[in-house]
């Protein structure tokens, strides 16, 4: 597994990937992102192919948002969801954020206990969230710098790691 950032040729795999994990979807979106936060878009990729993805960006002075996460069926179950997760919230550290938001569905119980894993907490339920009418929850998680990248610094691409060089410390903190 390599992580990288969003190059346009991952376009198609990308919809492809949101298009099985979401019923919500803006092809669009993604194009934004990459035109106006492209450090934020970070890749998975197994092989030649696009594996998952996650889109990041500061919302505020000392908070940036995760504005989401998915990995390609076949692909889950291996790490690569946290690997992303680590990769953003690196990023979200290392450019001095001190908090990361998200929003998950009530009912994507997968997806909490990985963000849980990672010290996110649930913060409030915004009700009716999702244009189905699902409930949204909010979590939030502060960073700790220097954070961890021993797990995966030899997975990131020679631009990530020129760019985002950090200390070492323990796997489990943010």
């Amino acid at each position: 597994m390599n992580l990288r950032y969003f190059e346009p040729e991952d376009f198609e795999d990308i919809l492809e990937i949101e298009m099985e994990t979401f019923s919500e979807h803006n092809p669009f979106v993604y194009i934004n992102f990459y035109e106006i936060n492209s450090d934020g878009f970070i890749v998975a990729t197994v092989g030649d192919k696009v594996a998952g993805y996650v889109v990041g960006y500061q919302i505020y002075e000392n908070e940036g948002r995760i504005f989401t996460l998915a990995v390609k069926k076949g692909y889950r179950d291996k790490g690569i969801g946290s690997e992303l997760l680590r990769a953003i919230l690196n990023l979200f550290c290392r450019t001095g954020l001190k908090y990361a938001r998200l929003e998950v569905r009530r009912s994507n119980v997968r997806a909490q206990k990985l963000y849980n894993s990672m010290g996110f907490v649930q913060c409030w339920v915004e009700k009716k969230y999702y244009s189905d009418g699902e409930d949204g929850i909010i979590m939030k998680a502060y960073l700790q710098p220097p954070y961890d990248m021993n797990s995966y610094t030899n997975l990131l691409d020679n631009k990530i790691n020129n760019k985002y060089e950090s200390g070492i410390t323990n796997e489990n903190t943010l």
